[in-house]
């Protein structure tokens, strides 16, 4: 069985194309124009293990707000599809990780129910380098888990350089992703009393 997800997405905005295969070795090729977001996504299929490519035209000549909320739609949908019918899966998964003076905490379910919590230190710099706005991290893991139907609590309980807590970040989500989606012998069809997901 091979778990892989292609999603092809075009308005008069962007053009985004994601291929994902959750049992890769963490093969990553992104270019979104937005060197920060790359970077961010790079960290999500390294830890993740995630065979990863990434490719956005987007209108930044107005900003990148269309460019990293539609790569984000695609991803989670091209997620979604390559989960299939999630048999045999842990489900349930949680990271902690830090960077240098930031910690993050994620947890997540892979549900087919869509929840986000996000809490970051408040008095984070507004801007990672001249495209990135910090507030897009919350919107991607919004866009994220509403198109791959996942719960995903996200919390930050201190930290300093913005780079490092939106990193920091993207790392545990990887970590707790990687873990949910992995197979367990104890676990023999769908893991839900309700027998889907």
């Amino acid at each position: 069985m091979t778990r892989k997800g292609k999603v092809e997405r075009g308005t008069k905005e962007t053009r985004v194309l994601v291929e994902i295969d959750l049992d890769g070795t963490g093969q990553v090729d992104v270019a979104t124009g937005v060197g920060f977001f790359d970077h961010m996504l790079a960290q999500l299929g390294k830890h993740g293990s995630f065979d990863l490519t990434v490719k956005t035209a987007g209108d930044l000549h107005i900003d990148s707000h269309h460019t990293i909320e539609d790569t984000a739609i695609a991803l989670g949908r091209a997620f979604r599809e390559a989960l299939g019918d999630k048999a045999g899966i842990r489900r349930f998964a949680d990271a902690s990780i830090p960077l240098d003076e930031a910690l993050a905490q994620v947890t997540v379910d892979v549900s087919g129910r869509p929840y986000l919590v996000h809490v970051e230190p408040d008095g984070m710099a507004p801007m990672i380098g001249p495209e990135y706005d910090t507030t897009m991290t919350r919107h991607i893991f919004e866009s994220f888990v509403s198109n791959a139907q996942v719960a995903l609590h996200v919390h930050v309980p201190y930290g300093r350089n913005a780079h490092h807590i939106v990193e920091a970040q993207f790392k545990a989500l990887a970590r707790a992703l990687r873990d949910a989606v992995a197979f367990d012998p104890k676990v023999h069809g769908i893991p839900s009393t309700k027998g889907a997901l």
